[in-house]
C-alpha cells in the first residue's frame, strides 16, 4: 500500500489519456468505487474540484499515481491487474476508485484483422487476461490467433468456435492377394514282381504307396501273385511275360494366386480408419519385481490388418499414409514360457505415404515369404550304390515362394449431399391391360371382369 501528499515532488510527467472530473468527493458512508479502465503504459488525468490531502494506492506494482497540483492526478498504468485508489480532502472526506489496469489490444487487433480478413475474430481484455470469442473457418486459425495472443499476455482465454464446414470422405477400395509360388517336386520308384524267377516280392522306400502282392499259395518252383496298386503314381509298367513292373512317381505342382482380403474403408478427410481379419493369440508374459514368476495372458492380434490416413484439399490430391500388414502364426519358431507354448508371427508390413488422384490405383508388391524344405527316404545299402542307387532313393522337395500384393484405389466421395435430388422409381416396362379399351373390337362382348376366351371364367386383375 503506497501513499502520497500533495506536497511531494516527483517531477515532470507527461499525462497522455482521457480526463475525468468528479464533480465533488462524496461521504465516508460510500463503499464501492467508480470503475476506472487504463492501459499499460497509459495514464489518465483525474480532476477534482476540492483539493486533495492525501492519495493511497493499495497495489503500486499495478498503478503508480502522481498529483501535478491539488485538484489534478495523474494515473499511470505500468503491469496489467486491478488496484484500488483512495483520494482525501482537506476535509477528511475520501473517494474510491476501483482501477483495472487492461492489456492495450490495439495493435493486436489490427494484426489479427491484416492476417485474417473475413473473420469474425472479437478481444476483449480483462486485466491481464485476454479473451478471444467468435468464429473462424479452421481450427488451424483459432489456433494460430491463440498464438498471436499469447504474445501480449500470458493469460489468454481462447473460445473461437470453428465453423463446421461439410466436407467429402475418402473411400479406399482395397485388395490383399497373394501369389503362391510354391513348387512340390517328388521322385520316387517301387519295383514289384508278381513271380519273376518264381519270387513274389517288392522294393519300395514306403513314402508312397507300394503295391499290394498276394500268393496263389503254389509251390516255391512255380509260385505266382496277384497284385493290387492302390496308387499307380504317375508312371506303370508291367512285363507280363517276366511278371515284372514298376511305378514311378516325378510330379511337379505349381500353386496360383489368392486373394486374403478385399476390404473397402470410409474415413472424414483427416482421420484415422483401421481394418483387421484374423484374429488375437494368447501370449504368457512372465512378472518381474514383488510378482517375479507370476504368468499373465496378453493377446496379440494377426491375420490382414490395414491402417490409414488420408487428407486431401480444394486440389482435390489425395495424400495418404497407408500401413498394410499381413501375419501368420509360425509354431516352428515358438517358445516355451513356463509350460506355455507361445508361437512366433510371420510378418509382412510395408508403410508409405503417397500422394494420387480421385480413382487413381496403385500397388504395393514385393513382399516375399521364401522357405524350402526337403524330405528323402532311401533303403540303406543299396541305396548308395553309384547310379543303381537311385532307384531306391525317394525324394520330395516343397519350395514355399509366395508373394503378397496390395492394390489400393483412393476415391473422393460425398454421401450426404445438400440438395440432392432423390432418383426416380423405375419405369415399369409393360404398361397395364385396359380391358374395355381391347375387347371393344371384339365380335362378342365378354361380360365384365371376365376373359376374353368364351368358356373361361373371370380374368385375374391386373391392378
Amino acid at each position: 500500500m503506497k501513499t502520497f501528499a500533495l506536497g511531494q515532488k516527483r517531477g515532470l510527467f507527461l499525462a497522455l489519456g482521457v480526463a475525468i472530473g468528479l464533480a465533488a468527493i462524496p461521504s465516508r458512508g460510500q463503499s464501492e468505487g467508480q470503475a476506472l479502465h487504463v492501459f499499460v503504459g497509459k495514464s489518465v488525468v483525474i480532476n477534482v474540484q476540492s483539493p486533495v490531502t492525501r492519495i493511497l494506492s493499495s497495489n503500486p506494482a499495478v498503478i503508480d499515481t502522481l498529483a501535478t497540483s491539488p485538484t489534478q492526478i495523474v494515473v499511470e498504468g505500468k503491469t496489467p491487474g486491478s488496484s484500488s485508489l483512495i483520494l482525501w480532502d482537506s476535509s477528511g472526506r475520501s473517494q474510491m476508485l476501483d482501477v483495472t489496469v487492461d492489456v492495450n489490444i490495439a495493435h493486436l487487433r489490427t494484426a489479427i484483422e491484416q492476417t485474417y480478413p473475413g473473420e469474425a475474430i472479437n478481444i476483449e481484455s480483462d486485466g491481464a487476461h485476454l479473451i478471444l470469442t467468435g468464429t473462424v473457418s479452421e481450427a488451424k486459425i483459432a489456433e494460430d490467433v491463440g498464438k498471436l495472443a499469447a504474445s501480449y499476455s500470458s493469460a489468454v482465454v481462447n473460445s473461437l468456435t470453428v465453423t463446421p464446414v461439410h466436407e467429402g470422405q475418402v473411400l479406399l477400395e482395397v485388395k490383399f492377394a497373394e501369389v503362391d509360388r510354391t513348387k512340390i517336386q517328388q521322385f520316387g520308384i517301387n519295383i514289384f514282381s508278381t513271380g519273376a524267377g518264381n519270387t513274389i516280392g517288392a522294393v519300395t522306400t514306403g513314402q508312397f504307396s507300394p503295391p499290394q502282392l498276394t500268393t496263389n499259395g503254389g509251390s516255391s518252383s512255380s509260385a505266382t501273385g496277384s497284385i493290387n496298386v492302390p496308387d499307380p503314381l504317375n508312371i506303370f509298367a508291367f512285363r507280363p511275360d517276366i511278371n515284372l513292373g514298376t511305378t514311378i512317381r516325378y510330379l511337379e505342382n505349381k500353386s496360383v494366386l489368392q486373394i486374403l482380403a478385399e476390404p473397402n474403408l470410409l474415413a472424414l478427410n483427416g482421420q484415422k480408419a483401421s481394418f483387421l481379419v484374423g484374429g488375437e493369440f494368447p501370449v504368457p508374459i512372465v512378472q518381474g519385481g514383488q510378482s517375479i514368476g507370476v504368468v499373465t495372458i496378453q493377446f496379440r492380434p494377426f491375420g490382414v490388418r490395414l491402417e490409414f490416413t488420408a487428407n486431401f484439399g480444394k486440389d482435390k490430391v489425395i495424400r495418404l499414409h497407408v500401413n498394410p500388414e499381413v501375419s501368420t502364426l509360425d509354431f516352428s519358431n515358438a517358445a516355451v514360457i513356463s509350460g506355455f507354448t507361445a508361437p512366433a508371427l510371420s510378418t509382412r508390413r510395408a508403410e508409405i505415404e503417397i500422394e494420387l488422384k480421385d480413382g487413381q490405383p496403385f500397388a504395393i508388391a514385393g513382399l516375399l515369404d521364401n522357405r524350402a524344405q526337403v524330405q528323402m527316404s532311401k533303403i540303406p545299402g543299396i541305396a548308395d550304390v553309384p547310379v543303381l542307387g537311385y532307384l531306391f532313393k525317394t525324394r520330395s522337395v516343397t519350395r514355399s515362394n509366395s508373394e503378397l500384393i496390395v492394390f489400393v484405389t483412393p476415391h473422393i466421395v460425398d454421401p450426404v449431399k445438400g440438395n440432392a435430388i432423390p432418383p426416380l422409381p423405375p419405369a415399369n416396362p409393360i404398361k397395364f391391360l385396359d380391358n374395355d379399351s381391347f375387347n371393344k373390337d371384339l365380335p362378342y362382348k365378354p361380360a365384365p371382369g371376365t376373359s376374353n376366351v368364351p368358356g373361361q371364367g373371370p380374368m385375374p386383375s391386373t391392378k
